[in-house]
């Protein structure tokens, strides 16, 4: 066990449906970055494997074929195994994706944890089946491994019950059909990060996080807690994605399984793989890409004129949840990096009190608005890896976790 005075290694794993991300923390009084990591396009032949450290930012970059997440995780395991970092870790913490309405707060990793989880893996099936397989091929190469459930869920827990409810017969909200958010680790990280720059103040004022990335959600949080959001029941919902469709009329839904006799499996395909600004350009979900060719092509003009057009809506919709709205927060990928896609969200939003400062939403400065105006507008730059390393440390830290490990087993 490396338990000295500069603090525990954390592996904090950020598993997707095809990809894994992975990062080493020492948390402690300071905390700092070992390796990040990625495996990519699993499932497919032609996988990728890159670890980063510090100083070597191409420390590894190999190319292989990885059929499943367990063979993934296996070639982590396998390399971590053989060097100097190893022996140093502590604990893992995984994001979970969903954790139902039973799991309302991050927790430790027990056998009990791992069988209710399987219970409730068909509300994120791309997810939650290869996140517990994670869980269980960490247990049992490490039997001695403290893990910990970090919930992408945990941080929407406390949103009203009318922003949870859908206008369904009742037994499916006692069946747990409601909206339950997600991008919570992003979220979670982007308040602390605010109460850092901001201070308190402003974290209890009334913000709205745009977390636009291959995922696209926004959340409305008012006092530090979230109050609504855009993604619903599952990851679909909202607003408009790299290849999700985001929110759809329900009977589009019948119509494709009735007229089209499109089979559940094939309407999952279309509504997640094969919409969104991929299926709207017809030519990348790339953002960056469909930026470059909008001038000559009008479908990648489309695409992109009706993801800034929603979310300028939900924009709206999130500051009449909140009546009002001080500050908003740009992250994720496009959030992060795409000055233009900001510019074109908050064009005319002045009765909002929304003004960018272009030359500063230009160099992507951490304020993007004109001073003084009375809407804060932000840009930070996410880590959900980091999330979960500080998770994961302050559970390992609070309880004597010796007998917790023997239930694993």
């Amino acid at each position: 066990m490396h338990n000295d005075k500069k603090g525990n290694y954390i592996l904090a794993i950020n598993s997707g449906s095809s990809s894994l991300k992975f990062s080493i923390y020492e948390i402690g009084e300071n905390e700092k970055l070992i390796i990040r990591g990625s495996i990519d396009r699993i499932g497919s032949r032609e996988s990728t494997f890159q670890v980063a450290e510090s100083l070597n930012p191409n420390l590894i970059e190999l190319d292989m074929e990885l059929p499943n997440h367990e063979a993934a995780f296996r070639v982590l395991f396998n390399w971590l195994e053989n060097n100097k970092y190893n022996k140093k870790i502590d604990a893992v913490g995984h994001r979970l994706v969903n954790g139902g309405s039973s799991f309302i707060a991050h927790h430790f990793i027990t056998s009990q944890l791992i069988s209710n989880l399987k219970k409730i893996s068909y509300l994120a099936p791309d997810h939650l089946s290869q996140q517990i397989k994670g869980i269980e091929t960490v247990g049992n190469l490490y039997t001695n491994l403290n893990q910990v459930a970090c919930f992408d869920t945990v941080f929407h827990n406390n949103m009203p019950k009318q922003a949870k409810m859908f206008a369904l017969p009742r037994e499916f909200w006692d069946e747990g059909v409601m909206r339950y958010g997600f991008h919570g680790l992003s979220y979670e990280y982007i308040i602390q990060e605010l109460n850092k720059e901001g201070g308190s103040s402003e974290v209890d004022g009334r913000i709205i996080i745009a977390h636009l990335g291959n995922g696209a959600s926004m959340v409305a949080v008012k006092n530090g807690k979230g109050v609504d959001t855009t993604m619903g029941f599952t990851p679909t919902g909202g607003l408009m994605m790299s290849t999700r469709s985001g929110d759809l009329d329900p009977g589009i839904i019948s119509f494709l399984l009735e007229e089209k006799k499109t089979t559940p499996l094939k309407l999952y395909e279309i509504i997640n793989k094969k919409s969104g600004l991929y299926g709207v350009s017809g030519i990348s979900s790339d953002m960056k890409e469909l930026l470059e060719k909008e001038a000559e092509n009008p479908h990648a003009a489309d695409a992109i004129n009706i993801f800034c057009y929603q979310a300028k809506k939900y924009l709206g919709a999130m500051a009449s949840v909140l009546e009002g709205v001080g500050t908003i927060i740009f992250t994720g990928g496009i959030g992060e990096n795409s000055p233009e896609i900001r510019k074109r969200i908050c064009s005319e939003m002045e009765f909002l009190g929304i003004q960018l400062n272009l030359s500063k939403n230009e160099t992507n400065s951490s304020i993007i608005s004109i001073a003084g105006t009375p809407t804060t507008v932000r840009v930070i730059k996410t880590n959900e890896e980091l999330m979960i390393a500080r998770h994961t440390y302050c559970i390992i830290n609070k309880n004597n976790h010796k007998d917790a490990k023997k239930m694993m087993h």
